[in-house]
């Protein structure tokens, strides 16, 4: 059994975040710290991505205050207590094929040091040295102590409520390991 290794390439990665509220969405992006993959026969076997959540950015706030002042909101107790917990991570727990090139891949993803099981789909493109990933992941922040104006905490929220789930889509680019 050939084993190989990549690492995640985070200038050829990316994430796009969206939150929903009553009233519509927000947008950004956040980065990629590190990471890796682990095939086996050229089937995925294990691995592991570490997101920078210091890096997130709001694409849809185009004032720079309000940018600035929902920014610091989102790194703070409220929501990603980006201070207390730099980084969050997903580790890979098992791998199910779909169909050629199609893979769920389940495992624990932890934020401010809480961990959950979840999974997702992705489509994975290979060539000899690199790994293209492609899918979604829909997460329920609640279960991560992220409950700002969540209608599962807080009563009355009108039109002010945000909504549990929001969405990371996600492109990675993984080079094979040259150690």
């Amino acid at each position: 059994m050939e084993t190989t290794n990549f690492n995640i390439v985070s200038a050829n990665s990316n994430i796009d975040w969206t939150g929903r509220k009553v009233t519509g969405a927000h947008n950004g992006t956040i980065g990629i710290k590190e990471g890796h993959f682990i095939l086996n026969d050229g089937k995925i076997n294990g691995g592991n991505i570490v997101i920078n959540t210091a890096s997130i950015k709001i694409l849809d706030v185009t004032d720079p205050d309000t940018n600035a002042q929902f920014a610091g909101h989102l790194a703070s107790d409220d929501f990603f207590s980006i201070e207390k917990f730099p980084t969050a991570r997903f580790e890979i727990l098992s791998v199910k094929e779909i169909s050629n090139g199609k893979y769920y891949l389940e495992g624990n993803l932890t934020i401010k040091d809480i961990t959950h099981l979840t999974g997702f789909e992705t489509e994975v493109e290979s060539t000899n040295n690199t790994l293209s990933f492609a899918g979604k992941l829909v997460i329920d922040r609640t279960k991560y102590d992220i409950k700002f104006r969540s209608g599962n905490f807080f009563k009355d929220l009108g039109d002010t409520l945000i909504y549990n789930d929001f969405d990371l889509d996600f492109t990675i680019t993984a080079e094979v390991s040259k150690n």
